[in-house]
């Protein structure tokens, strides 16, 4: 049992250890160049615009490559997994404070199959996202013009940079992909190109996201006839729902005022009604106290991992790297587990309960599975579209064998 009680320690602490060092240095390096150090150009989704929830992988639609294929450093977290950000390497040559001119990247033959996946993607205003030192940018894959009913369509060959750097840190990024457009026709001959510029910047590192989050930069629509009408919908039901209550309490008032005219005797030989039975479903146990323990012991879990996940992305900027919010909340949910058994063991013991492991394995399985199953069933969905939300079924694999040992090691630590 001793022995047991040591792996289970040295295991637990090896996995604390991995989720705080994938907390703490959630990106491929500290953010910090030297002159001519390599810059990596990651290359994340694509998807139609007017939809963002529908992303594809980058190199779903026919790109080329950079000739560059090495590469000095890389790292993925199991929450950027989770997420569907899978990163390609874009293979530009890119490196901290040397300007690019306008350099071929490479040529392609279009062919027919490669036009029409880039017209579709041109028709429902594809765009995609990429990252350079974890900032975000955006571009566009094409546009089309309506000549005399006859639609062309353009493909945006050329991407320019300007990256802005204080120090030894890259506090700015700006793209420009619409500055040079090629006319999709059969059997083209399509050159894509990519232009680096560096200047320096006054921004803080620190303040490098302060711009993504004005209003001024995402353009927000605001769509005051769905806020006004969703308003009107909660003002209705809201007196709906009150004026049941008013009739309903009108008729209690008035049998409890005639009651109150006849004997104790045939009083006590009426039936309770109305709000009268309240008191019997307050106090009346529950029929099921193994999941109804279970569930207020998970409300609770839910509860401590939603509040710690606030704080910490009040105090810290949660934001500026990919997936730690998803990783704080996972690390969390993990850690909390002791809440759960806590409040629901308690409750169970208050309520009379005997099989204490039946309920300590319900409250423990019964929300993680209810939340894999659904993610498993949507899963299967994103894989059979190939889109990029597609969770690797390695990361779901890790992620279940992670909660399976945090667990049962704070089982046995506890005991």
């Amino acid at each position: 049992m001793k022995l047991i009680r040591k792996i289970s320690c040295w295991l637990l602490f090896g996995i604390l250890l991995y989720q705080c060092t994938e907390l703490t240095f959630a990106d491929e390096h500290n953010h910090i160049y030297e002159d001519n150090e390599q810059v990596v150009l990651w290359m994340s989704t694509i998807g139609p615009y007017h939809n963002r929830q529908e992303t594809y992988a980058y190199d779903s639609l026919p790109f080329c490559k950079g000739q560059k294929e090495a590469i000095d450093h890389y790292h993925e977290t199991l929450s950027e997994a989770l997420q569907g950000i899978e990163l390609k390497f874009s293979g530009l040559d890119i490196e901290f404070k040397v300007p690019v001119p306008k350099t071929t990247v490479c040529t392609i033959d279009l062919t027919e199959n490669d036009m029409k996946a880039f017209i579709y993607a041109i028709k429902n205003q594809y765009w995609y996202q990429m990252y350079i030192d974890n900032l975000p940018i955006w571009g566009v894959v094409g546009e089309f013009e309506d000549n005399n009913d006859h639609l062309s369509y353009y493909l945006f060959t050329h991407k320019k940079f300007d990256i802005g750097y204080n120090d030894k840190q890259i506090v700015d990024v700006n793209s420009t992909t619409d500055s040079v457009k090629v006319k999709l026709t059969p059997n083209a001959h399509i050159t894509f190109t990519y232009e680096v510029n560096w200047k320096k910047s006054n921004v803080k590192f620190e303040d490098r996201f302060d711009k993504y989050l004005e209003p001024k930069f995402f353009q927000h629509r605001i769509h005051w006839f769905s806020i006004f009408n969703s308003f009107m919908m909660v003002i209705f039901l809201v007196g709906l729902v009150s004026m049941i209550l008013m009739r309903t309490l009108r008729k209690d008032y008035a049998r409890y005022s005639k009651d109150e005219e006849i004997d104790d005797i045939e009083r006590d030989l009426g039936d309770e009604y109305g709000w009268k039975q309240v008191h019997g479903d307050v106090f009346r146990p529950a029929s099921h106290p193994i999941l109804f323990s279970a569930l207020i012991g998970a409300g609770y879990q839910v509860t401590v991992v939603v509040l710690s996940v606030i704080i910490f992305a009040i105090l810290g900027e949660l934001y500026t790297e990919r997936g730690s919010m998803l990783s704080t909340a996972i690390f969390m949910y993990a850690a909390t587990s002791p809440v759960n058994g806590y409040a629901g063991g308690g409750l169970y013991a208050r309520m009379g309960g005997r099989v204490w492991i039946k309920q300590m394995l319900l409250s423990a399985f019964m929300l993680p599975i209810m939340v894999c199953g659904t993610a498993f069933f949507i899963n299967f969905i994103a894989m059979y579209y190939h889109a990029s939300r597609a969770i690797p079924f390695g990361s779901m694999v890790i992620n279940i064998v992670f909660f399976f040992f945090f667990f049962f090691n704070l089982k046995i630590l506890i005991k």
